[in-house]
């Protein structure tokens, strides 16, 4: 017995860990691994959230006529704005750009775009005095809004 508990006495002492420096150094490194990973997979949500902002505005509404008002987009943005649909009050109306083929908006332009209202529907012309909700809505789901008042040229 006393042998017994001799022999577990040196084996325990002839046990060997890591050396604190060793341990300190694989502290050190799992930290900045993670750490790493950490700001990578946050900088891919910055990008996501912030990356693809259009700043793109209405800057004029002016009525040629009864059924055509012609809004002037202003991009202040670094990306292309492309406008896919145009609305009057809620109601569809066709659009067509002035001057330029295509219905985008370059960065640090501007392009006017004629909307005109539907022969047939619950708008079909401006009435004079009334105030109308002007809005283009973008490929990315983004809405320019404005409003405008009609008078008789």
């Amino acid at each position: 017995m006393r042998f017994e508990k001799l022999n577990s006495r040196k084996f325990k002492r002839n046990i060997k860990a890591l050396s604190p420096v060793i341990a300190t150094i694989i502290l050190i490194a799992v930290t900045v691994a993670v750490s790493v990973v950490v700001a990578a997979w946050m900088g891919a949500l910055t990008i996501g959230f912030m990356g693809n902002t259009e700043q793109a505005q209405i800057t004029n509404a002016q009525y040629t006529s009864s059924t055509v008002v012609d809004v002037s987009v202003q991009n202040t943005g670094a990306y292309t704005v492309t406008i896919n649909s145009a609305t009057i009050d809620g109601n569809a109306v066709s659009f067509a750009p002035i001057g330029q083929t295509g219905d985008n908006v370059a960065k640090g332009s501007s392009v006017t775009f004629a909307l005109t209202l539907p022969n047939s529907g619950s708008l079909t012309s401006f009435v004079n005095t009334a105030q109308y909700t002007i809005k283009l809505l973008t490929a990315k789901g983004n809405s320019l809004v404005s409003t405008a008042t009609y008078t008789t040229p």
